[in-house]
């Protein structure tokens, strides 16, 4: 092997990696704009990561530069902006008031967002691709800066903060490293063709976020991470209705 094509194997891909660099960045972002005291674009970067965040998977995946160096700067990334800026994020807006206990139930958030993607990586290539075991750190995140998004918009008042605050904030920590599963929609085909009516339904999501951002996509991230436990209540329940039909 001459030198030329050992520099090129030691070399990383650049666009998918410039995708994790810009989901990184936005969660830095987030951070920096918590501590200014600028809650809404804190919130909007986190959920400007998590787009940059699924797109450099589906680009690796498509353009066939799928690597080891890119799996952990993922990794890296994901724990920098939905590990740690949210809890941030949250902790300097709705739990600095309380003491010990607000910093620590961001801990908590952030320390289960460790143990959360430290779970994923180890069941890459044999989990059910179908399924997320435990509530993905995207949704998570987005759970929480929607709602200092929604917050920090309509003005509420301070004690509703931390009113909802800690419960979703500890909620949304538990439900990360929870054996609970969450549809993964990985199934889903981009490369294929779809009905006309998909299309439209797109355009009509699309139109609904539009009409108060903060409110639709907290509502629907909200609606996700309560669809794990209804799931799981609702599989253990027919599975115990198959055992008492069986005896």
């Amino acid at each position: 092997m001459d030198n030329h094509e050992e520099q090129q194997k030691r070399g990383i891909y650049l666009l998918p990696n410039l995708f994790t660099t810009a989901c990184l960045f936005a969660g830095f972002y987030a951070i920096v704009a918590a501590i200014r005291g600028d809650f809404t674009t804190a919130a909007v970067a986190i959920f400007v990561a998590m787009i940059m965040d699924g797109l450099d998977g589906r680009i690796a995946r498509l353009t066939n530069t799928q690597s080891a160096f890119g799996a952990e700067y993922d990794s890296l990334a994901d724990m920098v902006a939905f590990g740690l800026a949210p809890a941030l994020v949250m902790f300097e807006w709705a739990l600095n008031g309380l003491g010990k206990f607000g910093w620590m139930v961001a801990f908590i958030y952030a320390a289960c967002g460790a143990l959360r993607l430290a779970r994923f990586n180890t069941q890459v290539g044999i989990a059910d691709k179908r399924y997320f075991q435990g509530l993905p750190s995207p949704a998570a995140a987005a759970c929480i800066a929607g709602w200092v998004w929604v917050g920090h918009n309509n003005q509420l008042d301070p004690s509703l903060l931390s009113f909802v605050g800690v419960p979703l904030t500890f909620a949304t920590a538990i439900l990360m490293v929870s054996t609970v599963r969450y549809h993964s929609f990985k199934e889903l085909d981009l490369r294929g063709k779809v009905p006309f009516m998909v299309m439209l339904g797109l355009v009509l999501v699309f139109a609904l976020i539009a009409t108060d951002p903060p409110i639709v996509l907290f509502t629907a991230f909200l609606l996700y991470a309560i669809s794990g436990p209804v799931f799981t209540l609702i599989q253990l329940r027919k599975h115990r209705n198959e055992r008492a039909q069986s005896k």
